[in-house]
C-alpha cells in the first residue's frame, strides 16, 4: 500500500512548486500585470507553498523581447523591482533555463547576488549533455538544482535510464518526472516512477513531478508519485499552463494534509485573479482536442491551433491526427 493511500499523514519532505507564471506565461506571452505577480506572491507565501517559479531564463538573442512580457526573460533586476528582495524568504523563487534557449553562462548570476534561489533546467532526453552544462554551472553559482527530461512518453525506455544515470552521477538535486503531452495514466506513473527512483536513491537525489491534463489525469498523476516517493511536486492556480494546463494548485493543496499548507488563499486567487484572466479571454484548460494528442501521445501544437480557430469538428480532428502515425 502506498505511504499516502490512507490520506491520514504527510511527509515533511514534499515541496510544492507553483509554475503558474512559467508554463501558464506560454498562454499569454508571459504578460502578467505587476499587480497579478505581486498578489500571486503574496498569496503562495499565505498557501505555505513551498517554491514559486517566475518564468523563464529565455535569451533576447534568440526572443524578441518586444513579443512578451518580462518574464520570459526573469532579469534579477526586474524580479527585484516587482518583488524586492525576498530578503525574509518567505518563499524560494526560481526560474527555468531551457537548453539551447538560455544564455546561462551570462544571465544567471551569482546567487548570492541574485533573487532566485532555484534554477531548474529543461531538456530532452538527447540534450542531457547540455543540461549537465547548465548544472555544473548553476550550482556552482551557490544555487539548488533540478533537471526536468521533457517528453518521456516519446523517449525509448533504454535511454531514459542512461540520461537519468548521468544526471544522478551530476550535481543535480532533483529529478523531475515530466508527463509533457498529458499521456500517461497513473498505472504507468507508478512504474515511471520506479525507474526514477532506483537512480535517486542510489545517487541520493529527490524527484519531482510535472503533470499535463490533456487527459485529465495532471492531479491523479501527480497524487499517484506521491504515493510513489516523489517529493517536489508542482502545480498551478486554476491549472494554468501551455494547452491543456497543469495539476491545479487547489486540487493539490486540498489533497496534501501538512498544516503549513492553507488553501483558501488559493481559492481566494482563483476567485479574483485567475477568473480576471479568463475574462480577459486567456484561453487554457482541458477540452476534446488536448484529449485526442494525448491519446495519440502527440505534442499539443496542433490541439493549440484547433482550439485557436474555435474549432468544434472533433471527429474530423482526431482522423487528422491519426492520418499523421
Amino acid at each position: 500500500m502506498k505511504e499516502l493511500s490512507a490520506l491520514l499523514g504527510f511527509r515533511e519532505s514534499i515541496r510544492v512548486v507553483d509554475a503558474t507564471l512559467r508554463d501558464g506565461g506560454i498562454v499569454n506571452d508571459f504578460k502578467f500585470s505587476d499587480d497579478f505577480v505581486k498578489e500571486l506572491y503574496q498569496t503562495n507565501i499565505a498557501a505555505g507553498v513551498d517554491y514559486m517559479e517566475v518564468g523563464y531564463k529565455a535569451s533576447k538573442k534568440l526572443f524578441d523581447e518586444s513579443k512578451f512580457g518580462k518574464w520570459k526573460f526573469c532579469d534579477d533586476d526586474a524580479i527585484f523591482k516587482v518583488l524586492g528582495d525576498n530578503s525574509e524568504k518567505k518563499i524560494k523563487l526560481a526560474a527555468m533555463a531551457d537548453v539551447g534557449r538560455c544564455d546561462f553562462k551570462n544571465d544567471i548570476r551569482d546567487r548570492a547576488n541574485s533573487p532566485l534561489d532555484l534554477i531548474r533546467v529543461a531538456c530532452y532526453v538527447h540534450q542531457i549533455p547540455g543540461a549537465l552544462e547548465i548544472i555544473e554551472d548553476a550550482k556552482a553559482k551557490g544555487y539548488e538544482v533540478t533537471c526536468n527530461i521533457m517528453a518521456i512518453s516519446t523517449a525509448q525506455e533504454g535511454d531514459i535510464k542512461v540520461a537519468l544515470d548521468m544526471l544522478g552521477k551530476s550535481s543535480v538535486d532533483c529529478i523531475y518526472i515530466v508527463d509533457s503531452y498529458g499521456s500517461i495514466y497513473p498505472e504507468q506513473m507508478q512504474r515511471v516512477a520506479a525507474m526514477y527512483k532506483e537512480v535517486a536513491d542510489k545517487h541520493g537525489k529527490m524527484l519531482g513531478i510535472h503533470a499535463h491534463n490533456n487527459q485529465q489525469l495532471a492531479f491523479a498523476n501527480t497524487i499517484e508519485a506521491v504515493g510513489d516517493g516523489v517529493d517536489w511536486l508542482d502545480a498551478t492556480y486554476s491549472g494554468m499552463g501551455r494547452g491543456a494546463g497543469n495539476c491545479f494548485m487547489e486540487n493539490l493543496l486540498a489533497f496534501l494534509k501538512n498544516p503549513k499548507y492553507n488553501i483558501y488563499p488559493a481559492l481566494k486567487f482563483v476567485e479574483t485573479k485567475m477568473a480576471d484572466l479568463k475574462k480577459e479571454g486567456v484561453v487554457w484548460g482541458y477540452d476534446v482536442p488536448y484529449l485526442v494528442t494525448g491519446l495519440l501521445n502527440q505534442h499539443p501544437r496542433t490541439a493549440i491551433a484547433f482550439t485557436k480557430e474555435k474549432r468544434t469538428d472533433y471527429s474530423k480532428f482526431y482522423d487528422e491526427q491519426i492520418a499523421q502515425e
